[in-house]
């Protein structure tokens, strides 16, 4: 199994179906490189973890100039798809792969062994819709070299990606929504911090946004749980003691701290909102300037009234908590991902002649 290098989220969404693999008694191996093999090295000692190369997209400062930096990139992301197509034949020999589970890597697939792609993205958003009917084109023959796409969300309405996960014209592929996938579960546990700052995402706004937090911060009284999202740093910033700074948290101890934070502040990105969803938890969110998925599912679960966003040109701590203090949450349907849903397909793409014996 392997997560696009495209932030810490699908990363972490991935957990939940590793650990369902392994459950069910299947030998997972893990490919990736820098954070993200990081985090997945720490949640599971126990597996190997491939070095492979990722997307190494960059972000602008400036959100007018990001699509213009993406264009730019996509000779990149061409030349790293064929990249890892090639890796993974060479990997299917060397350690014996029987099935491929890709999140957003589009070149992991081989004839002959079968292969999933885990996307909550089938619509591809454009800023204004430049070049949206192109990109869609592509994506969906991207999309089509897969054996199944599992689509993280509820096949139904209310859901949480809209039009994301629901376009009008679905790819041709067997195509199966799976539930939110959450590393936790829901507890109630007594409130320790009034808000937990969750940062996470492509640089420089991951440290653009931090920066401005970090001054915001200084003034605030309540209790403050602060993670940075750097599992490889040392150094923390400074603060006053009633705010606690980690550079990273493991999965209990993030748990821990989800379920005793009253408020949760962060990106609207989709592993964070379906974690958030999930535990039910009052949310600020602040979409990444620029990118234009982030921006329609904030707007998306404003509209839901299932959490509160801020643009981040437009953030101030202290305002923003003030809002979102007035604004009416209506908590969603919790929609849980269907792990027996998943194993039992896998084994039907393992073993084919078995299930069409049964």
């Amino acid at each position: 199994m392997a997560p696009l290098d495209w932030g810490l989220g699908h990363a972490t969404r991935c957990i939940p179906i590793i650990r369902s693999l392994l459950e069910a008694g299947h030998e997972v191996v893990l490919a990736g490189e820098g954070k993200q093999a990081i985090l997945l090295s720490r949640e599971f000692p126990q597996l190997t973890i491939l070095p492979l190369r990722g997307y190494r997209i960059t972000y602008s400062k400036k959100d007018w100039q990001l699509p213009f930096k993406m264009a730019a990139q996509l000779p990149k992301i061409f030349r790293a798809i064929r990249h890892e197509n090639q890796w993974l034949k060479e990997q299917i020999e060397k350690q014996s792969i029987d099935l491929v589970i890709s999140d957003n890597r589009y070149g992991l697939f081989q004839p002959g062994t079968p292969s999933i792609i885990l996307t909550h993205q089938l619509t591809i958003l454009t800023p204004f819709g430049i070049g949206q009917k192109w990109l869609q084109r592509i994506h969906y023959q991207l999309l089509k070299r897969f054996n199944e796409i599992w689509v993280p969300d509820s096949a139904h309405i209310p859901n949480a990606a809209g039009i994301l996960s629901h376009p009008k014209k679905l790819p041709p592929n067997p195509l199966y929504y799976i539930g939110w996938l959450s590393r936790f579960e829901p507890v109630k546990t007594p409130a320790t911090y009034t808000y937990c700052i969750l940062l996470s995402g492509p640089e420089p706004q991951r440290t653009l946004l931090e920066q401005k937090l970090i001054g915001d911060l200084q003034k605030v009284k309540e209790k403050v749980l602060f993670v940075r999202g750097l599992p490889d740093e040392q150094d923390l910033p400074d603060f006053p003691n009633n705010i606690t700074c980690k550079n990273h948290l493991t999965g209990t101890a993030l748990q821990e701290a989800l379920h005793a934070s009253e408020w949760i502040i962060s990106r609207s990105g989709y592993t964070t909102v379906m974690e958030i969803l999930h535990l039910q938890k009052k949310a600020i969110l602040i979409p990444t300037p620029g990118q234009t998925e982030q921006i329609y599912l904030a707007q998306q679960l404003l509209q839901q009234q299932w959490a509160f966003s801020v643009e981040q040109n437009k953030f101030n701590f202290n305002d923003a908590v003030a809002a979102a203090r007035q604004f009416h949450f209506s908590p969603p349907p919790n929609i849980v991902h269907d792990q027996q849903l998943c194993l039992s397909q896998i084994q039907k793409l393992m073993h084919p002649d078995v299930a069409l014996r049964q």
